[in-house]
């Protein structure tokens, strides 16, 4: 490992090369750039589950700290390393002081891997606008979590106005299981339900994208009954002959009830920040279903034919103004095939 204190961009990238020489992986197979973005007091979260997501898929991952925007001077720290505690990949922690972390990707940029595409999560609240984050422009692939959120449905009501082809949120990818379990049960099933109810958590996103993805599949108005708790507990579907219902028990099992048959113990485990993160870097195409159902749910229309070219906005986050995306240049989210006007150098 290489710590590098008070550096420079270039600087970092001959140690990462250095690196690479010094544990002979040169020819390391990476299969994308994961791009960390996460504020000082939840580094040690964020960089666990980069590590458990990166064990599963070789990437370079490049942790971007943002730090004291409003300092009079700009500095860089960081930590380069490879096979370290961040796990058997490449890894570079970058702690950025002062203006310097408004121009994030003027450090970033000249570390993506070659030919490789990108993906950029922000395990902190993101802007309202991804446009506004050089580093989400270039991404192929945006992760958020509305949950994270002060107010986690107005966040997310925000992700379906800001939506681009590519991005996703994991509020989603926490109904997975939930999804995968219910679409199992309707396997033996031929009839289609009268109605379904929905009973979680008031301000739990997750929660909405579901109603989202039954209103999107079903053509059904779906009812929601919320609770002052965080997560997702039954769901009840009325059937002709009866009600289907799946029905959280705890953290690791669910109850499946369906007419004419003896109840059952089904699995149904809450996954970690890490396992969660890694089902996203599985796909790196458009998340067709997600869109979907957030579109259902929020009443904008036409996400999924949106284009994937994002145009960069510069905005300084101290005046909170922003420049027309008209003189801030162009990025294509589906690689780097532009620059934006405040981004310095490409991937080489």
């Amino acid at each position: 490992m290489t710590t590098l204190w008070d550096t420079t961009g270039t600087d970092v990238v001959k140690a990462l090369a250095a690196e690479r020489r010094s544990a002979g992986a040169l020819a390391f197979g990476l299969a994308l750039t994961l791009v960390v973005v996460v504020d000082e007091k939840h580094v040690s979260v964020a960089e666990s589950a980069a590590t458990t997501a990166a064990a599963a898929h070789p990437c370079r991952l490049l942790i971007v700290v943002r730090r004291q925007v409003d300092a009079s001077n700009s500095r860089l720290d960081a930590e380069v390393s490879i096979g370290g505690r961040l796990g058997p990949g490449e890894a570079v922690v970058m702690r950025m002081f002062g203006r310097l972390s408004l121009h994030a990707e003027s450090v970033v940029l000249p570390l993506l891997a070659p030919d490789a595409p990108v993906v950029t999560w922000w395990h902190d609240v993101p802007p309202d606008r991804i446009a506004y984050d050089p580093l989400g422009v270039f991404a192929d692939r945006r992760v958020t979590d509305a949950s994270v959120a002060e107010d986690p449905i107005a966040a997310l009501r925000q992700r379906a106005a800001d939506f681009a082809p590519g991005d996703t949120d994991l509020a989603w990818t926490r109904l997975t299981a939930w999804r995968t379990l219910i679409a199992a049960a309707f396997d033996s099933l031929i009839e289609k339900p009268r109605a379904v109810t929905i009973v979680g958590g008031d301000v739990d996103p997750s929660v909405r994208l579901l109603s989202g993805w039954f209103s999107d599949r079903l053509n059904l108005a779906v009812n929601l009954e919320t609770k002052a708790h965080r997560g997702l507990a039954e769901v009840r579907f009325d059937l002709d002959d009866g009600e289907l219902t799946v029905a959280r028990q705890d953290s690791r099992t669910a109850v499946l009830k369906r007419p004419g048959q003896p109840d059952r113990a089904v699995p149904l485990t809450e996954r970690g920040l890490g396992d969660l993160l890694a089902e996203e870097l599985r796909r790196l195409d458009h998340d067709g279903p997600y869109a979907d159902a957030l579109a259902a749910w929020s009443g904008i229309g036409g996400l999924a034919s949106r284009s994937p070219v994002r145009e960069h906005i510069w905005r300084d986050p101290m005046t909170g103004t922003a420049a027309s995306p008209t003189t801030a240049g162009t990025a294509s989210t589906t690689g780097m095939a532009g620059t934006t006007g405040t981004i310095a150098g490409t991937a080489g």
